[in-house]
């Protein structure tokens, strides 16, 4: 996305927070060697030549394929060597396992520090970065990371028709919500069951916003610069109506304030179907990460995403400055809501 809207502080930060970028953007690495264990076993099989068992102990003593099966039993599924051995052994074109390979290769060719930097540009100082990220040859086609608390792990399913840039954007993205979850508070669980602590806690579901804008590099940058068309086209049409979706979560999170929206069940399951694809919690907030960087600068933005409770009155405050130039005037937050948010917000950080 866009650069800072102030470069004297760009510079400033560069310098003074360039040795701590470059410490935490190593922090992150990338693991490839499940992947490649699994392309030797492609190619013997597509040359007509045994895979010895040896072949299968290499792929199968991957870190990546060993944390996966970690995951697969945290998630209650059955995920056993026959089975993935099965999926190996169904048949693939030479064509399919060069377009594999050479994908691989295409991921690779910059340093995980590349995507990692760009996540720390949108994190917070105190934000700290460690992750593995494992490129996997496997069954479902699914991104997902895993073990957030201990030893974070971010697996990407090797796809031909992902690009290189497209899977860095991916990392950044998925780089940016693990710092933000090891810098920025949670509410406290005191208040839990008032209607303003339930929506605080959701509030932080726009973070998928931030980290759009993160890992495009600014507000000025089209978040799927790097995404196919089809993507490009559905994240244009969404915020094209991007009145009807403010004003839809904004009729919402007033009934819930007001007791309104059914029990923590109901709210909940209304609250995940705004992340769709490219659902309200991307796209609003993204709005809203883009309106108060360029209003009041970048680090405003990181602090309030930092603090869902304030997110809501920091938006509104920048919107409103824009709306007074603005042919097109942004949406704003019903003020009654926004400000049981942040009063909320105080009570939860004991100000």
């Amino acid at each position: 996305m866009k650069a800072w809207t102030n470069s004297a502080l760009i510079a400033l930060s560069l310098v003074a927070g360039g040795c701590l970028a470059a410490d935490q953007a190593s922090a992150v690495k990338f693991d490839r060697s499940e992947a490649d264990a699994a392309l030797a076993i492609f190619d013997k099989q597509a040359a007509g030549e045994p895979v010895a068992e040896a072949d299968w102990d290499a792929l199968f003593a991957t870190p990546g394929y060993r944390r996966l099966k970690e995951r697969e039993a945290a998630m209650g599924r059955a995920f056993t060597d026959g089975e993935f051995k099965a999926f190996m052994e169904a048949p693939r074109t030479p064509q399919r396992i060069v377009a594999l390979r050479r994908t691989l290769q295409d991921w690779s060719s910059q340093p995980v520090e590349v995507p990692a930097r760009t996540a720390l540009a949108y994190l917070p100082a105190d934000a700290r970065l460690k992750a593995t990220v494992f490129p996997m040859v496997k069954p479902k086609p699914n991104e997902f990371v895993f073990d957030l608390a201990k030893d974070p792990a971010i697996f990407l399913y090797l796809n031909p028709e992902v690009s290189g840039a497209k899977a860095r954007n991916t990392l950044a993205h998925e780089l940016h919500h693990i710092g933000m979850g090891s810098a920025c508070p949670r509410p406290t669980e005191a208040p839990a069951n008032t209607s303003p602590a339930k929506l605080r806690k959701w509030m932080s579901a726009f973070g998928e916003g931030l980290a759009m804008l993160a890992a495009a590099g600014g507000p000025d940058r089209h978040p799927h610069a790097v995404s196919n068309a089809e993507e490009r086209a559905e994240w244009d049409a969404n915020i094209a109506r991007i009145d009807a979706l403010f004003a839809e979560q904004n009729a919402f999170f007033v009934s819930v304030l007001d007791g309104k929206a059914g029990d923590d069940a109901a709210i909940d399951k209304k609250m995940m179907g705004y992340f769709g694809v490219q659902g309200p919690w991307y796209t609003v907030g993204w709005t809203m990460a883009a309106a108060i960087e360029k209003t009041f600068g970048r680090k405003r933005a990181i602090d309030a995403f930092c603090d869902p409770g304030q997110l809501l009155s920091v938006y509104n405050e920048a919107a409103m400055r824009q709306n007074r130039s603005r042919d097109t005037p942004l949406p704003l937050w019903d003020a009654r809501l926004a400000a049981s948010l942040a009063r909320q917000g105080s009570v939860d950080s004991g100000l």
